[in-house]
């Protein structure tokens, strides 16, 4: 299925047509450092202050009517993760639109039999475990608002279908959902916001609340960081904007030159990274690429479109698409100097490659399209730059137990005929557990008198602390802590942990 993209800003300046989600074990390597990440000027660091950097790759298809990432109709997704990370890419993109979190939108097109646990499965349930399967291996996650909706998408952050309230929600919903879970570091707001001929779509800094992106931008960060301080806010450019020099135009999300007059504010300014998208000639024909002086005229329009943002010590900025068929004589020269522009090591401006997937119709992938087999001459453009994770692996290395738990229980306090305890469960398998129960044994003569964090109940000598309507999941990797009041003994405590049909180790 072909991803199409209509570039805008022609030569005459007219725009073309076209929360029990916690303690998952982070990384800790090179590239992708140690538990969260905040901003640190223009540099990018961990949670020690180490500096760390996104070499990254874009892997599309659940913002598409498949609802679930592309490949997976001949691959098996661990495996790919698994390439991923094996060829140096320390980060996964995901687009998503809010219809896939619609009910009713099933993911298609996968095969089974190489996939057989993503049966029955939701799209967020599959992003779930390309999350777990991408924390396995050190690597981070990243979340883009792709569309609205399945079709196509849109030049503002919001339709009739889908209104701002919808997509504000909706990142709320993911940001506590990955709550506590660091190889979800961030949210990239909305893809490629852009204007339309006529002078309606997105502007920056206009002051409209329904056209300026930058003031819905933080509308949509603060909201988000209300719910999940720890996540990066990605806010990508626009496409032009007036009064900023000369070209006023460039792509479609790539245009931060506002940025300066009108910087986003966040009520966590560590935590904003912008974002811009950059392609080749064979994308489309903007008039740079036909000046007599190019390449070297290229690093002076990168800086004010938006490099000014990291030479200024200003903010990370994120390269979220590039990309090229390399058709084009001057494609591979545009890479080449794009990446020499970027920069090595961890003090390098950050990226995402567009794309994973070799059906991009603009594009074309790291993939050949066998989904399999590696374009080694793209790869060869961006190894050099690229900080693997440590661990990383390769695709034959053999996912984690799909089930298996641990268990610790703590008595909180205790007085003449009752007490109040803890249990925290811990999902220590290789796949998240889908409206998961715990269950454990008490004394006889123990009898709850209530309980929190889960739906707690008893049976017999088994109190049952089943999955929360607003947190059904818990994924790989992470916890759960049920706290309960009950009259009755206090001691010998509680035994026989079980999440589901799994009995837990006790720790």
């Amino acid at each position: 299925m072909k991803r199409s993209r209509t570039m805008s800003c022609l030569i005459a300046g007219a725009v073309a047509l076209a929360t029990l989600v916690v303690a998952s074990p982070a990384a800790s390597a090179a590239g992708t450092g140690t538990g969260y990440w905040s901003a640190r000027g223009a540099q990018l660091v961990d949670a020690t202050g180490a500096p760390v950097r996104m070499t990254g790759i874009n892997w599309f298809g659940s913002e598409t009517a498949n609802f679930t990432f592309h490949g997976l109709w001949t691959r098996n997704y661990r495996d790919m993760v698994g390439q991923m990370a094996q060829l140096g890419y320390n980060t996964i993109r995901v687009p998503y639109s809010n219809q896939m979190l619609d009910a009713g939108s099933t993911p298609n097109s996968i095969d089974l039999a190489k996939n057989p646990d993503l049966a029955g499965l939701s799209g967020i349930q599959i992003i779930d475990k390309v999350v777990a399967e991408a924390g396995r291996r050190g690597m981070r996650v990243i979340l883009d608002r792709h569309r609205p909706d399945a079709g196509a998408q849109s030049p503002l952050w919001y339709t009739s279908a889908y209104p701002e309230s919808r997509w504000i929600s909706d990142w709320k919903a993911l940001a506590a959902r990955y709550k506590g879970n660091p190889t979800v570091i961030g949210a990239d707001l909305h893809n490629e916001p852009h204007s339309v001929q006529g002078g309606s779509g997105s502007c920056w800094g206009c002051g409209d609340n329904a056209r300026d992106w930058r003031l819905a931008a933080e509308r949509a960060g603060n909201a988000i960081l209300g719910v999940n301080p720890d996540w990066l806010i990605i806010v990508e450019g626009v496409d032009c904007v007036t009064g900023t020099g000369t070209p006023e135009c460039g792509w479609w999300g790539g245009n931060l030159a506002g940025a300066k007059q009108f910087p986003v504010r966040l009520s966590k300014p560590e935590k904003l990274v912008y974002s811009a998208h950059e392609y080749a000639t064979s994308v489309f024909a903007q008039p740079w690429f036909s000046d007599p002086t190019y390449p070297a005229n290229m690093p002076g329009l990168w800086d004010h479109f938006f490099g000014y943002l990291e030479k200024e010590n200003t903010a990370p900025v994120l390269l979220g698409e590039f990309g090229t068929t390399l058709a084009d004589s001057r494609d591979g020269v545009w890479l080449r100097e794009l990446m020499k522009y970027a920069g090595t090591g961890t003090s390098g401006m950050d990226f995402t490659y567009w794309s994973w997937n070799p059906n991009s119709g603009d594009t074309g992938g790291i993939l050949n399209d066998d989904w399999t087999t590696v374009n080694t001459a793209k790869q060869a453009y961006l190894t050099p730059y690229l900080i693997p994770p440590v661990g990383g692996g390769g695709p034959s290395d053999p996912p984690p137990p799909p089930g298996a738990c641990t268990a610790n229980y703590h008595l909180d306090n205790s007085w003449n005929g009752g007490f109040q305890a803890t249990v925290k469960i811990t999902n220590t398998g290789g796949d998240a557990v889908s409206n998961w129960a715990a269950r454990w044994t008490v004394p006889s003569g123990v009898q709850l008198v209530n309980g929190w964090g889960a739906t707690v109940s008893q049976t017999g000598q088994t109190i049952t602390a089943a999955a929360p309507s607003w947190s059904p999941t818990l994924a790989s990797g992470a916890s759960v802590s049920v706290g309960f009041v009950a009259n009755g003994p206090s001691s010998p405590g509680a035994s026989a942990f079980r999440l589901g049909s799994t009995d837990c180790t006790v720790t």
